[in-house]
């Protein structure tokens, strides 16, 4: 039985620099591999290229660039730190689509910016808490003193007689009342302005024109008090102008505690424009009819002439009101900005 001989495969042996060399001649790669034999495997090629040729330090130019404009002095290295910004520094050099470190900001088209709203308002808020919480405090310390003041007020005095005394405490809790319904009206007032008049104004802030309003409506009822007491004093006496001005001070007071159902509902319960403006126009009206009552009853109760009254009502209550409007109306288109 005859056996077949195995050959093991043998390692390739590096190739000898065996290609011929001339003089002063230096062999390029594709010579080597064609000295090779034709079987020569890649290892033995790789070897044989590798026994020819060995790597050198390369040793650059230490001549100057003269690859420059006519006219421009030669170039200058990267390495230079004396170079300027513009030299240092590519056109893409700061862009931050290659550098993520840098705010590249938005980019896209800028949308529209949300409006003021009263209701997303912290001062208005707070000034609203502030307002009914002081307000339903100071009613129930002083449910008999208004209990009073509403049984009585439909009462005709005799003669100049004071029936209702107050206490100091009393009527700090109407001044209360009364500066509630000077900040409330305010508040009508701005949003009245931002609804039709203007969004945008030369203030600083909002709150500047709400402080505007307020400082009006204080000024009114303090000149229409300053006013009622000149005439009445004069025409009247003293004591029935001060039981006309502790009648005028309820009325107030009354108006400003009607007024903030109004103003929540507008802040909070987006009440239109219209309702709101119904709204204070009927409590306007029902506030105007009792003070023209109680006018009446203390004053002109006893004449026979219903002419003095109405000019009295029109000259010290309606012609400051309408003075008043045009007032905040003018200031609002003032102190708005014309594009």
């Amino acid at each position: 039985m005859r056996h077949t001989d195995t050959i093991a495969p043998q390692p390739a042996a590096p190739v000898a620099d065996t290609a011929p060399r001339a003089a002063g001649h230096e062999l390029k790669p594709y010579e080597v591999l064609r000295a090779l034999p034709e079987g020569a495997t890649p290892a033995q090629q790789d070897s044989a290229i590798q026994a020819v040729f060995h790597p050198k330090p390369v040793r650059y130019s230490s001549r100057p660039d003269t690859l420059h404009l006519p006219g421009h002095g030669p170039g200058k290295s990267l390495d230079d730190v004396s170079l300027p910004e513009c030299y240092r520094e590519g056109f893409f050099a700061r862009d931050t689509l290659f550098h993520p470190e840098l705010d590249g900001g938005r980019y896209g088209v800028a949308g529209d910016p949300v409006p003021q709203t009263m209701r997303a308002d912290n001062v208005v808020t707070l000034v609203l808490l502030a307002c009914f919480i002081i307000a339903m405090t100071a009613i129930s310390r002083s449910r008999r003193f208004i209990a009073r003041q509403a049984k009585s007020f439909f009462y005709a005095p005799r003669g100049e007689e004071t029936s209702i005394t107050e206490t100091s405490g009393e009527v700090r809790f109407q001044a209360f009342l009364v500066l509630q319904t000077c900040l409330l009206f305010s508040l009508l007032q701005y949003s009245y302005t931002l609804n039709y008049i203007g969004t945008t104004f030369v203030l600083d802030s909002p709150y500047q024109l709400m402080a505007i309003y307020l400082a009006y409506f204080v000024a009114y009822f303090m000149l229409r008090g300053l006013l009622y007491t000149a005439v009445n004093t004069t025409f009247f006496g003293w004591r029935r102008n001060l039981l006309w001005l502790k009648s005028l001070l309820f009325v107030t007071s009354v108006e400003g505690v009607l007024l903030l159902p109004v103003v929540l509902l507008m802040v909070y319960f987006d009440l239109s424009p219209h309702g709101v403006a119904y709204s204070v126009l009927f409590i306007l009206i029902i506030v105007k009819i009792l003070t023209f009552y109680k006018c009446y009853i203390i004053f002109f109760r006893g004449l026979n002439g219903f002419l003095q009254i109405i000019l009295y009502f029109c000259a010290l209550e309606t012609a400051p009101l309408a003075t008043l409007w045009g007032a905040l109306v003018i200031t609002g288109n003032y102190l708005k900005i014309n594009f």
